[in-house]
């Protein structure tokens, strides 16, 4: 069974689709949690851009504004290179008559050399006596250039000398002109100038040209820390000012982007909350109705703990990876396509970066998940076998303890606990890997991009904010990598638990005897019974358990059934009972074939007390009267009283409503005695006593008979016993070995006999 298992599970397609195909009644749900999945993925790809936007606006907010310092710059610079040379020897209004040359000459402060250069200036004509002035000292300067008025302005003397340098600076090009314009000759040679709605004065310009000449323009640092020492009008129009309305837009735009794909994953959540949850529910009353259609034959291969595994690990499985894994990775692949068209659509060189820091996510994904999924499948099955062996030990700790069983079943624990955890740890060791890998391949892309970023705006390629941007698109590019790997892992945990959920579902049921017309009324049967040349044989058994076994059972006669261990007595009963369809011949009940009775009949006619004792935890009252209607306190009462449990009912605190389970002191006798008497509260044409009183001691068994004699009159009683002086007085015992009745009669019949009977009620006297 374990290899097939095993084989089965391998092939995930089969078991994928299958459950698809269980879950087709939740389709409107699961498309409506993947629909908004895929939604609330775009929003969170369309975030990014809003995001570079927003990085931009407030950039341009935390810079001087270029555009404006740039025409204002080049307006000032042009009317000192145009209009300067042209007015300047207005404002110079340089005086050179007679009386100052005398002056100049007469003046034994002024060296003859500077006297020589004066007059050597004054001789030439070409358009560079500006400039050779300029090389003069202050004191023939001062005498030649006197404060004069030019367009209602005052031109002192200090200011002409000023003007002269800033002319001669000008004209040597390539030579950095540290400018120190007058105020006076700013206000006749620049007119007022209007950028942005801001009116800047003369005087105002001439304080920037001075301010600006004195710094590097390429020094951004420089020019911040000079704009606190311009004027007003100036910082105004140059200063970084932040636009606060396109940046309250973005942001609400992205606040919305932020709270609608909040709300998609809200509703995907719910959905899918919803259908995982009720699928479980479904699939376990599927299992529960299964369990109550499958032959007995299926328990027989299977252990108890297998199947308490698919009810509780197996569909928890499925629901969780229904809750949180399918909708993860269609939000997963929905994020990894868009992030990937709007890579592409915001910058192709960006993009084809991205990919390829991240291709090599892809292939090892791909190997890993190739190698994972055998083992998950092992997990599920030697999961299975574990719980078996845990159930196993748990239910008959008893049992383990007085027999020192505890090393044996800690060995085998072990073994299987090793066998869980070795499954466990390749799977979760491979499907580990993608986390990391995934996480080195994302720092990896951030690194990539920010260093093509940054040469792309180094090159005016693109903004601050793309890369920004594309740092937000590396991480939802890579990120569903690992999504898609981890709802993978889960995918391949659900399709092996599935497998074997659906397997259980699978298996072959009892046949439907819906058809099945023929009913017996329990209040008109009249109770005889005939075996027909029965034949059965167990699967995979290779002989017979009952073979050609015939007996007739007349209406109120109490028949016990005796032999060794294995002999087919409990079979017998089980065919009776059809627990088993019997491979041949027929047993018929007042005349009318088993085969055309249903089992819900035939269980409607027997009343069975079974040596396994099965109580569940509820009331005293509630376990004798299980699955009984109408039954009055004084027929309970009567019952117990006649079994002989009435005086321990009596010991307990709340009687028959006190509470028991299988952690309470209750001995093995007493609660054989309460199946008993759960056995007669029954009002059944036949009985079944299958070795009833095996956990009673012999005053109690006295008792018990007593009751069974009085339970039996009018009955058909069928007596299971290996305690043969239980069943002295039955009407007819049949001696049962290897399948087959070797001996029939009374008890006085048979022991006159001295046959097999007679040497099985001697050997229980025998030391």
């Amino acid at each position: 069974m374990h290899n097939q298992q095993e084989e089965k599970a391998k092939d995930s397609k089969l078991a994928f689709k299958r459950l698809f195909r269980e879950l087709k009644s939740y389709k409107k749900l699961i498309v409506i949690s993947l629909l908004v999945a895929a939604l609330a993925s775009v929003l969170s790809i369309i975030a990014p851009n809003k995001l570079s936007d927003l990085t931009d606006e407030i950039t341009k907010g935390l810079i001087i504004n270029t555009k404006n310092m740039e025409q204002l710059t080049t307006s000032i610079t042009n009317e000192l290179k145009n209009d300067l040379p042209r007015i300047i020897p207005n404002i110079l209004q340089m005086d050179l008559s007679e009386s100052t040359i005398n002056k100049i000459n007469s003046d034994k402060n002024i060296s003859n050399e500077d006297k020589k250069k004066l007059f050597d200036i004054l001789a030439s004509s070409d358009n560079s006596m500006l400039q050779k002035l300029s090389t003069l000292p202050n004191s023939i300067l001062e005498s030649i250039l006197p404060t004069t008025i030019y367009n209602n302005v005052v031109i002192t003397t200090n200011d002409k000398i000023a003007l002269l340098k800033i002319s001669s600076n000008m004209s040597n090009e390539g030579k950095k002109n540290n400018i120190t314009l007058p105020e006076s000759i700013g206000k006749v040679l620049f007119s007022e100038k209007q950028i942005d709605g801001t009116i800047i004065t003369s005087s105002e310009q001439a304080t920037f040209i001075t301010e600006m000449s004195k710094i590097d323009s390429d020094n951004q640092s420089e020019i911040y820390k000079k704009l606190d020492t311009m004027p007003k009008s100036i910082r105004k129009i140059v200063a970084p000012s932040m636009n606060m309305k396109n940046i309250y837009i973005i942001v609400i735009v992205l606040a919305i982007i932020y709270l609608i794909s909040a709300l998609f994953n809200f509703i995907e959540s719910i959905c899918m909350t919803l259908v995982s949850n009720n699928f479980a529910k479904e699939l376990r009353s599927d299992i529960s109705d299964k369990i109550n259609k499958l032959p007995l034959k299926f328990f027989d291969k299977h252990q108890t703990g297998d199947i308490l595994s698919r009810v509780t690990n197996d569909v928890d499985t499925i629901a969780q990876t229904l809750n949180t894994s399918l909708g993860t990775l269609v939000s997963a692949i929905a994020l990894f396509i868009g992030s990937i068209i709007m890579m592409f659509y915001t910058n192709w060189i960006m993009a084809l970066t991205a990919i390829f820091a991240s291709v090599f996510g892809f292939i090892f994904m791909a190997l890993v998940l190739g190698r994972s999924q055998k083992y998950f499948n092992a997990r599920q099955i030697e999961l299975g076998k574990l719980n078996s062996h845990i159930e196993e030990i748990y239910s008959g700790i008893t049992i383990v303890k007085a027999y020192n069983g505890e090393k044996e079943a800690n060995k085998k624990f072990d073994k299987l606990n090793k066998s869980v955890y070795e499954c466990n740890r390749k799977s979760q060791f491979l499907s580990g890997l993608m986390m990391p890998m995934m996480q080195f391949i994302g720092n990896f892309g951030y690194v990539a991009v920010c260093i093509v970023g940054a040469l792309l705006v180094s090159n005016d390629k693109i903004t601050f904010g793309v890369i920004v941007a594309f740092i937000l698109y590396v991480r939802l590019f890579t990120s569903p990598l690992s999504q898609i790997a981890q709802a993978a892992t889960s995918l391949q945990s659900a399709a092996a638990a599935s497998e074997r959920v659906f397997e259980f579902i699978d298996e072959e049921e009892m046949i439907d005897e819906s058809s099945l017309s023929k009913k017996l009324d329990k209040n008109k049967v009249k109770g005889n019974i005939e075996f027909k040349n029965v034949v059965f044989t167990y699967d995979g058994n290779d002989k017979p358990t009952i073979k050609n076994f015939s007996a007739k059972v007349k209406n109120g006669e109490k028949i016990a059934i005796v032999g060794p261990t294995g002999a087919g007595k409990t079979t017998m009963v089980n065919l009776l009972m059809k627990f088993y369809n019997i491979n041949d011949g027929d047993i018929l009940i007042d005349g009318v074939s088993i085969n055309d009775l249903s089992r819900e009949n035939i269980h409607e006619l027997f009343t069975m007390v079974l040596q396994d004792t099965w109580l569940f935890e509820g009331t005293i009252k509630e376990n004798i009267i299980y699955n009984r209607e109408n039954v009055s306190d004084e027929k309970l009462k009567e019952v117990c009283k006649t079994v002989g449990i009435d005086h321990f009912i009596k010991t307990l605190p709340k009687g028959f409503d006190s509470i028991i389970s299988d952690n309470d002191s209750v001995s093995s006798g007493q609660r054989q005695l309460l199946t008993i008497a759960r056995g007669m509260i029954e009002d059944a044409p036949f009985l079944i006593l299958d070795e009833a009183t095996s956990n009673v001691d012999t005053r109690t068994e006295e008792l018990v008979q007593k009751a069974m004699d009085k339970l039996t009159e009018g009955r058909t009683s069928f007596i299971i016993a290996h305690r043969l002086s239980t069943i002295k007085n039955a009407d007819l015992i049949l001696v049962m070995k290897d399948g087959n009745i070797i001996e029939q009669g009374n008890h006085n019949e048979l022991m006159k006999q001295k046959g097999f009977y007679a040497d099985l009620y001697n050997s229980q006297f025998e030391l």
